[in-house]
């Protein structure tokens, strides 16, 4: 069956530190061995600025303010930043109007649009002074990543990946995780902040590993969408509604955050987009690029690409990725209708009596 398609929204403890390279072998050192200190508010942290307030920026904002931080934050569309001012954010001009904050942190679209906010006419690195440290929290190609830290070392400007993983709403639930790289001790110095945004950081490593991460990251999600679909197909076929499936899937062992979050989707076919499948489509190809690079084999990832590509051909790109449902149904001459159940998506405090509090049971 075909949904309407609507506009996409934007789009969710690993080990702890790698061995590397010292800050000084990177060309970087913390303020103070630059002849400088970090400096400090009136509360004893370090000046904060944000680069980008889209959904994701302005939740992550909220955040660091609701824990007592001052934060500037800078917007190409300025009237996005006010409801930040609103909450107690100062809001500047320019991205040049944040450098001289302490920290940095930038949640921007591509990256064409963090070299320009960075590294452009009026960018945030490209006056007098600059912060010390810049927190990506964007989702960029390591080799985008790797540009921009070249550029930005010799200006005495540390930058950390961060790229997020969830969307907007696991972030308003605070389960939103970040994978870090760059130097050990600028993330020593971020990480007090990076904990405020969500569940967690974990260190990675000196270079640009926390993008590999994230691709792996988008590599399983695919993998666990379609596995997921698949025996959802297989339930409502043998005569069980979709709900009760998913609702003992959530309470056993195989239950996840992400399982149920996506449940009402799969309940109720609801397919406004977190995460389209044409963006979907880009991690695998990066992702599987990076394992071909490699050497690795990745079979059932390079099949779940196939199919997500015939998600796209099918006129999903814009949909939710979690259309995968749909193709799988499909397949399997099932026509699929909404079940219209109230099922939670597990980011609240409160799971509802259908869905259970999750249990380890078998």
């Amino acid at each position: 069956m075909r949904l309407p398609v609507r506009n996409a929204g934007s789009a969710n403890d690993c080990s702890d530190a790698l061995p590397g390279r010292t800050e000084a072998d990177m060309g970087w050192a913390p303020a103070a061995a630059r002849g400088g200190e970090m400096t400090e508010q009136g509360n004893g942290s370090s000046r904060l600025g944000w680069l980008g307030t889209g959904r994701m920026g302005t939740v992550l904002v909220s955040r660091l303010l609701s824990a007592g931080h001052k934060v500037t934050v800078y917007n190409r569309t300025m009237t996005k930043a006010q409801p930040l001012a609103a909450l107690g954010a100062e809001v500047t001009g320019s991205a040049a109007g944040l450098a001289d904050c302490d920290i940095v942190f930038a949640t921007v679209g591509t990256p064409q649009d963090l070299m320009d906010a960075v590294l452009g006419p009026g960018g945030l690195a490209t006056g007098s002074s600059a912060p010390s440290i810049l927190v990506d929290c964007s989702t960029i190609s390591a080799d985008a990543s790797r540009q921009i830290r070249q550029q930005l070392t010799p200006r005495g400007t540390a930058l950390l990946a961060a790229p997020v993983m969830g969307n907007p709403k696991a972030a308003e639930a605070g389960r939103l995780t970040l994978a870090v790289s760059g130097p050990r001790e600028a993330f020593d110095t971020a990480e007090p902040y990076l904990r405020l945004l969500g569940a967690g950081s974990t260190y990675v490593g000196d270079d640009e590993q926390a993008r590999i991460v994230k691709l792996c990251h988008n590599l399983f999600l695919g993998i666990v969408a379609q596995s997921m679909a698949e025996v959802t197909v297989l339930a409502e076929k043998s005569g069980i509604s979709r709900q009760a499936f998913l609702a003992c899937l959530n309470n056993s062992v195989m239950g996840s955050t992400f399982t149920r979050y996506k449940t009402p989707a799969y309940v109720n076919l609801e397919f406004e987009p977190t995460f389209t499948a044409t963006l979907l489509r880009k991690d695998f190809d990066l992702g599987l690029a990076a394992a071909r690079e490699r050497e690795v084999p990745m079979p059932v990832a390079s099949l779940v690409h196939q199919l997500v590509q015939s998600l796209v051909g099918h006129g999903y790109g814009e949909s939710d990725f979690a259309a995968l449902l749909c193709l799988a149904a499909e397949a399997s001459g099932l026509e699929l209708t909404s079940e219209d159940k109230d099922v939670s998506d597990g980011l609240g405090p409160v799971f509802p009596a259908a869905l259970g509090e999750p249990e380890a049971t078998e």
